[in-house]
């Protein structure tokens, strides 16, 4: 069974080229199938492509769903989720 988890874009722009191309390189650590979504949406876009992830358009305070599955799901996505609580957290922008 996938897991899941709603985060929200706190980058002033959104979830632009340099937050997406971090998302990908992370999610590309991991074996297990990542996908995301605006929660205001039903289909999901497989968060390895970063036009994908691009294309979403997600803006500051847009909420996405993150959905991982495979033999490392737990590890993938606390990494992801980690991505942005971090930026929540610090002035580090995701």
């Amino acid at each position: 069974m996938p897991l899941e988890r709603l985060v929200t874009v706190v980058n002033p722009l959104g979830l632009h080229a340099r937050p997406s191309a971090r998302l990908v390189t992370v999610v590309g650590q991991f074996k297990s199938r990542v996908l995301i979504r605006r929660a205001d949406e039903a289909t999901f876009v497989d968060a390895s492509s970063i036009l994908s992830v691009m294309f979403l358009a997600a803006a500051q305070g847009t909420p996405l769903v993150i959905r991982v599955e495979g033999e490392d799901e737990a590890a993938a996505l606390a990494a992801v989720a980690g991505l942005f609580a971090e930026a929540q957290e610090s002035s580090h922008v995701f």
